[in-house]
């Protein structure tokens, strides 16, 4: 029931797992990303459980705020394509629902290390890809490199296929698979 969404598009009712994102106050401050699988309906505050929440990423908050408008965006779209409530970034403790957290650590993966002058770029390419794509590319990067400190593998390669392979404005969808092959073709 739509009552019952809270943040972006989680029902706790429907499933506890879900992503929280942690914006705190300050600029010096860092926002994480955790990946929950519970939810305490009794706490108006999350109490995160080092040894079962896990923190998938964290953004300085300069970053943080290069991507927020685009995830907000993208997110709510689809919310009101299903007629729920539209979500918000505020200070403090947001819940996503799983599905959007795959596909919002999955940019925040790309650009957690990038400059930060190639960010427009890695949402462009973000966007370029199909909500599948992203939960696919989410998944497979989650289960090698998913750990918030493990930026080898998957992680590397996900930063640079969003950042280095410009999207053209004509096309509606990045080829990643394609981009992945001729990068390994030219080594």
């Amino acid at each position: 029931m739509a009552k019952d969404v809270v943040g972006f598009g989680f029902n706790p009712k429907e499933s506890e797992h879900h992503f929280l994102v942690i914006i705190p106050r300050g600029n010096d401050k860092k926002i994480i990303v955790y990946e929950r699988f519970t939810w305490q309906y009794d706490k108006e505050i999350q109490v995160l459980d080092i040894k079962r929440d896990m923190p998938k990423v964290e953004l300085t908050k300069h970053k943080w705020k290069m991507i927020e408008e685009s995830l907000k965006t993208e997110f709510n779209e689809r919310l009101k394509k299903d007629k729920l409530p539209v979500g918000k970034w505020q200070i403090g403790q947001i819940p996503v629902h799983r599905l959007f957290g795959k596909e919002l650590v999955l940019l925040a993966w790309a650009i957690e290390d990038c400059d930060p002058s190639v960010i427009p770029a890695a949402i462009k390419n973000w966007l370029g890809l199909s909500k599948e794509e992203r939960w696919w590319l989410f998944t497979m990067t989650n289960a090698a490199t998913g750990n918030i400190y493990d930026k080898r593998g998957w992680r590397k390669a996900i930063r640079y296929a969003l950042t280095e392979n410009p999207i053209e404005e004509s096309k509606k969808q990045m080829n990643f698979f394609d981009y992945a092959i001729q990068r390994e073709i030219d080594k």
